[in-house]
């Protein structure tokens, strides 16, 4: 918590697009225990922006019902199942905060005197999250597909709290914000390097991304892992102690947070445009230390340094 999840939620549902399609697009949007400022900054944000024009929103309040919460996320996907496989959309379905419908599913398990669990959440919490998160995906013959983010607050930040551990052995992929990013003005304030995809082979590369796309990917986490160790060595030993490389990837892992990750609220970069700023931080370091991308890549993308420019 006191992360911009709602602010990235509402850029994503504004944002989001099916990539060189024309395909018919909507968006659910299904919102359970916000506050009365939170449920206004989402309608006015998606009315501001126009994409109320193809959303369907779900809210229910910090005081509403305990009940409808629980039942929030499951009419939300029954909507975009009639969307997707009998009006044949793609639909991008978002589920925030998912911590405040298992809080509701704990209160409701305790009032029922059923028996608990870890930390006091019942026993079948994998199975019931599993009910809502594997609703995604498409049916075979029919055109529409459901595409999932479900957004939570870790309690106390704590990875192996229940609530992100049974969402991380489910769902194909997650996405963790950074408060240190944050504090620095970062936004997104993504953490790169615990973040992961399940998925991302099958969803890049020629024909879908573009050709470079694994191998920028690759060399990009990599360097900025390197850079990120450069870092702190230097707050260890000091500046002085770094090789010169060293130093060119603690420089890399600096503009990979500042231009690469951070992107401003209504900035709306392509996914051409990110691959293009990718080979443009590249070329912070020399060419030898990209192993991890074939000549070919390299020879056709890569910008050339004003050194090697004749």
């Amino acid at each position: 918590s006191g992360l911009p999840h709602a602010h990235l939620a509402a850029q994503i549902a504004r944002q989001a697009k099916v990539l060189n399609t024309e395909s018919k697009f909507a968006v659910v949007f299904a919102a359970m225990g916000i506050t009365f400022e939170e449920a206004d900054f989402f309608t006015s944000d998606l009315k501001k922006t126009g994409a109320i024009d193809r959303s369907v929103l779900f809210i229910n309040l910090a005081n509403d019902p305990s009940i409808e919460r629980i039942a929030t996320p499951r009419m939300a996907l029954t909507c975009a199942e009639y969307l997707a496989f009998e009006k044949g959309m793609h639909v991008l379905v978002i589920l925030t905060d998912m911590t405040n419908y298992c809080e509701a599913l704990r209160e409701i398990s305790a009032a029922r005197k059923e028996v608990p669990g870890r930390r006091g959440y019942p026993g079948y919490l994998y199975t019931d999250l599993s009910t809502i998160y594997e609703r995604a995906g498409r049916i075979k013959g029919r055109e529409g597909s459901i595409t999932q983010i479900p957004i939570l607050t870790m309690p106390e930040d704590d990875k192996t709290h229940p609530i992100p551990d049974l969402t991380g052995y489910i769902t194909e992929g997650q996405i963790i914000l950074s408060r240190q990013l944050y504090r620095s003005g970062v936004f997104p304030p993504i953490d790169v390097l615990p973040s992961l995809s399940r998925l991302k082979d099958k969803g890049i590369g020629k024909g879908k991304t573009r050709e470079d796309h694994a191998d920028t990917m690759n060399q990009l986490f990599s360097a900025y892992a390197q850079g990120k160790q450069a870092k702190e060595l230097a707050v260890i030993l000091g500046e002085s102690a770094l090789s010169d490389t060293d130093k060119l990837y603690a420089k890399f892992a600096d503009e990979f947070e500042k231009r690469y990750v951070s992107q401003g609220e209504y900035e709306n970069r392509s996914i051409e445009e990110t691959l293009n700023l990718g080979w443009e931080l590249l070329s912070i370091l020399p060419k030898s230390e990209l192993k991890r991308i074939s000549d070919e890549n390299i020879a056709k993308y890569l910008p050339k340094r004003e050194d090697e420019r004749v």
